[in-house]
């Protein structure tokens, strides 16, 4: 698989990341050991680019795997993984103990990128300058080689241009739109594509999230990476990956080898709500003709998979992707 640079960074990955996300425990919530063996099994397959970060809680996961590969990696069988990692921290202290215990966990005197998480909106840059004086800090002094920022809104990714010292953007973009938001209302993917394309011709490297839409693209699967992977500026996309088909079937997009009109196996899959996305506007429990979401105590959303038959319906009208079909 050919391994690309990230814009104006001497890092260099691979096409495809796996979404470390989905084996943590807001969504399959596997063991260590089970999700090190995933961990393990995308890197020994070729991937070299991991997506983490502080609240997925899966920083056990990725230790264990990058243990048990160390051998490899002493003697150059295997590359040492690229490691992305990202806080909501808001201060510079905040940020500062964020890139502390992600070094700590994972054994790693220098993260390799290390991100802002979730700009929401250009405004929310400002809020958290701090923030981001700490990784200016952090890259200057070796414990972080590249930082930047995530965001699913245009009109922060749009901002990166404008901001001295992003190396990286880490955008939601997928074909339908899904999550896309733009200041207080929805976004498009056009915009975000001028966004990617404006970054990138600045020398920031750019990884797309959520190319498959939360899972509710997956039946698109290779139409929904042709996508993202043909957008000009684009570097790298990542897929959650929690089982070893995931791998599987993303590096046989990548190589070439799916069969024409492929579909992942969705059989076994189910409704998640990321809790971190989620902001209890109540819109996917007004969709669902099933009556399987409610809001609990904290206003965020629930999934009854009793009663939820995987239409996939409640996606869509999701302002924050919040909803996932994994």
């Amino acid at each position: 698989m050919k391994i690309k640079q990230l814009g104006n960074t001497d890092i260099r990955v691979t096409p495809i990341g796996m979404g470390v996300l989905t084996i943590g425990p807001t969504q399959l919530n596997l063991s260590v050991e089970e999700g090190a063996h995933i961990v393990r099994y995308a890197l020994e397959r070729g991937i070299n680019f991991l997506d983490t970060a502080e609240y997925y809680r899966t920083y056990p996961h990725i230790s264990r795997a990058l243990d048990e590969l160390a051998p490899s990696f002493h003697q150059n069988a295997l590359p040492r993984p690229v490691i992305v990692s990202k806080s909501l921290a808001r201060d510079y202290n905040g940020m500062r103990r964020s890139i502390d215990e992600c070094r700590s966990a994972l054994g790693l005197d220098q993260i390799d990128i290390f991100l802002l998480h979730e700009i929401w909106e250009a405004g929310d840059f400002e809020s958290r300058k701090a923030a981001w004086d700490c990784l200016t800090d952090a890259k200057a002094d070796g414990s972080v080689k590249a930082i930047g920022f995530s965001t699913h809104h245009v009109d922060a990714a749009a901002k990166a241009v404008e901001i001295q010292g992003v190396d990286v953007l880490f955008p939601l973009i997928n074909y339908k739109g899904i999550g896309i938001r733009d200041g207080g209302g929805k976004g498009t993917k056009e915009d975000m594509a001028e966004a990617i394309r404006a970054a990138s011709g600045q020398g920031i490297g750019v990884f797309a999230m959520k190319a498959l839409g939360g899972g509710h693209l997956a039946k698109d699967y290779q139409a929904a990476l042709d996508y993202v992977c043909a957008l000009p500026g684009m570097d790298s996309v990542f897929i959650g990956m929690g089982r070893e088909k995931d791998v599987d079937d993303a590096l046989a997009y990548f190589e070439g080898c799916l069969p024409d009109g492929f579909t992942p196996e969705t059989s076994n899959k189910r409704m998640f709500v990321d809790r971190g996305d989620c902001i209890g506007c109540g819109a996917c429990v007004s969709r669902c003709a099933s009556a399987a979401i409610a809001l609990d105590e904290t206003q965020c959303a629930v999934i009854d998979n009793s009663k939820c038959v995987l239409c996939g319906y409640c996606g869509p009208v999701c302002p924050t992707r919040a909803l996932i079909f994994l």
